[in-house]
């Protein structure tokens, strides 16, 4: 009897699992639709449920596992939330010194862009399943657990959400050469 038992996992301080899981945890936070200013303050609101609950985790999932459904309602709660600009201010103006932004790092981002813009259509299930799946490569045992569901409606939901993914890529494929040929037609006239 004492072998059917899940092993209670060796204990994690919260700094510990603060230096593991903090770029983890970012990562997911803004691929699940955190903004780009506020993805630090709800970064520290997940490390402060860990602080919170930690003395729960019984080691039934693995720690990244536990650390993303933390991330998801956290999420999920953020993007409900009525959006407000934070302003900081700064004693002084700084200073305007940017290096030319270079192809590659423009064309990823402008990929990363895309890519957000496409998980943003997507309802919170299918986003889930998707962000842990494809971008964390958390395998589906470890997902359908996370989210709640049956391993067979986890990737039901993977499929729904790389086929609107794969849509969303393929409208802005077509968009962007009649927005290129828009402009040089604008240039051209002149």
């Amino acid at each position: 009897m004492a072998g059917l038992l899940a092993p209670r996992p060796p204990a994690m301080t919260l700094e510990q699992i603060f230096e593991e899981n903090a770029a983890y945890v970012w990562r997911v936070l803004r691929r699940l639709g955190v903004g780009e200013a506020d993805v630090e303050d709800v970064c520290q609101e997940v490390f402060l449920t860990v602080h919170r609950k930690l003395g729960t985790f019984d080691g039934s999932s693995a720690l990244r596992t536990w650390l993303y459904s933390i991330c998801l309602r956290l999420a999920s709660e953020y993007r409900r939330r009525p959006h407000r600009r934070r302003e900081e201010v700064a004693e002084a103006v700084p200073e305007q010194t940017m290096a030319a932004p270079q192809d590659e790092t423009l064309d990823r981002r402008r990929a990363l862009d895309r890519l957000d813009a496409a998980l943003d259509q997507l309802d919170d299930d299918k986003r889930a399943v998707f962000v842990l799946h494809e971008i964390e490569q958390v395998p589906m045992a470890e997902i359908a657990k996370a989210a709640g569901c049956p391993l067979q409606t986890a990737y039901s939901r993977l499929r729904a959400a790389r086929a609107q993914i794969e849509a969303a890529m393929r409208r802005h494929e077509l968009a962007a050469p009649r927005a290129g040929a828009a402009r040089v037609t604008e240039g051209s006239s002149v």
